[in-house]
């Protein structure tokens, strides 16, 4: 009977060094990084560059890793802003044609002055 409540101690210790471990690694983070090249007679063939950051998206944000913030595959606040695309889209054309309507009016009466008089 001993040894099984050893053995219970033992896991739950462990368990909760590795719960820690994994707290501390989220809440401040790691980041493993290697590259792999596969030369052959002294030519690169092949390079692969591996980055890794482990850490807690509270973290990740804090750094400015927010990436998937407006992946719409990922969060749904993205969808929303995907679907209003369409209407700004729609306003920065009429926008962009009524200055290139001022622009062009404002060039014609320019063309109408004579050179040398003042408009």
């Amino acid at each position: 009977m001993t040894v099984a409540i050893n053995r219970r101690v033992a896991t739950s210790m462990g368990g909760t060094n590795l719960a820690d471990l994994l707290e501390r690694i989220l809440d401040k983070g790691i980041v493993i990084a290697g590259d792999i090249r596969i030369n052959l007679v002294d030519v690169e063939l092949l390079t692969i560059q591996i980055r890794l950051v482990i850490c807690s998206v509270d973290k990740a944000k804090e750094m400015g890793m927010d990436w998937w913030v407006n992946n719409p595959a990922l969060c749904s606040g993205a969808k929303s802003q995907q679907a209003q695309l369409p209407a700004a889209l729609d306003r920065l054309e009429t926008r962009l044609t009524r200055i290139e309507t001022t622009l062009a009016g404002k060039r014609s009466a320019d063309r109408k002055v004579p050179i040398g008089a003042k408009a």
